[in-house]
């Protein structure tokens, strides 16, 4: 059984749902929960998901909101998808707050340094957003690139973290 909620924010409301072990499946600054559930892997989505307290993991997306920027850090979280994707999500979760990289160099930190589209596909196929934080990649030129949330709230999220 999973759970999600709808926890408003200072950069919106952001939903999240969570399995039965406390590991966040999807995440994400939307009120919609038909937004999150198509982005976890199969076989992990859950055939359905009831309403209510998401524990720990509501408080570290409360205490992150709030100026914790560490209280992600340790929230469990589950996905699925190729050797490469995998280990790069892994990865990701080590970029610190406030020290943002390129996708390049997110690239050669995976280990496939002329990899940077699969590092590029890697953000974009993030279900678990500020968890596993892919607002934390720019472009080489130091722009924003893209994100599914919207390039405002990766802005306000960098300047959340600086």
């Amino acid at each position: 059984m999973s759970t999600h909620s709808t926890l408003d924010t200072s950069i919106g409301p952001f939903t999240a749902v969570v399995d039965d072990t406390g590991a966040v499946l999807a995440s994400g600054w939307t009120a919609s929960l038909d937004d999150l559930l198509p982005l976890i892997h199969s076989s992990l989505r859950p055939a359905t998901t009831t309403e209510g307290d998401l524990g720990a993991v509501g408080e570290a997306i409360t205490r992150y909101h709030e100026g914790d920027l560490s209280a992600i850090d340790d929230v469990p979280v589950r996905q699925r998808s190729g050797e490469f994707l995998e280990h790069a999500w892994d990865v990701l979760r080590t970029v610190p707050a406030g020290a943002p990289v390129t996708y390049t160099e997110y690239a050669a930190r995976s280990g496939r340094p002329a990899a940077v589209r699969a590092a590029a596909s890697a953000c974009a196929r993030n279900a678990a957003a500020l968890f596993v934080p892919c607002h934390r990649v720019l472009r080489t030129d130091g722009t924003l690139g893209g994100f599914r949330w919207g390039v405002e709230v990766k802005q306000r999220l960098l300047d959340h973290e600086s």
